[in-house]
């Protein structure tokens, strides 16, 4: 049993496998998935059309469910965080989240080729089962924003690749 509840967040391109490894993480006991794309899709839906649409709705977002995602960690659930930590400013946001409440966390970082990302993001806009659909010249747009985590920003990092996974 784990002492204290975890923050797991997810760092990685479109397609790259974080909502796969999200929704499995959810099945432990005493964990919630709070995944970004049901609440931008279910909130804003047709009003989210652009790059700048998605920056400010999911500021909007952010604010709005920051105290209910540290309300859980202190009630002691694990909470499976399926937002991007794709930029330094965004990791900024989720650290505030498990030092305020206290808890553990893990950084999941995905390390998948862009052709592999393309190639997946190709099969899950042609399912339909995703709230949105990715267009590759807008994954190619979102990529150019990517930043690594870094040493020094003191993540507990576990990379995945398509060959596995491993703590770093």
């Amino acid at each position: 049993m784990q002492s204290r509840p975890i923050l797991h967040l997810f760092c990685g391109k479109a397609a790259s496998g974080k909502s796969t490894l999200a929704k499995a993480l959810a099945n432990e006991p005493g964990t919630i998935l709070l995944r970004e794309d049901f609440w931008l899709s279910g909130l804003f839906g047709d009003e989210l059309t652009s790059l700048p649409d998605y920056v400010r709705y999911s500021a909007h977002l952010r604010r709005t469910i920051t105290p209910h995602v540290i309300d859980l960690l202190q009630a002691g659930l694990s909470v499976v965080l399926d937002w991007p930590a794709n930029t330094r400013k965004n990791r900024l946001w989720m650290r505030q989240l498990f030092e305020a409440a206290g808890s553990d966390h893990q950084l999941h970082v995905f390390d998948v080729p862009d052709e592999v990302c393309k190639a997946r993001l190709r099969r899950r806009n042609a399912s339909g089962e995703h709230e949105f659909s990715v267009s590759e010249a807008a994954f190619d747009q979102i990529s150019s924003y990517f930043q690594p985590p870094e040493k020094e920003e003191g993540f507990n990092l576990v990379l995945h690749t398509v060959d596995g996974c491993r703590q770093l």
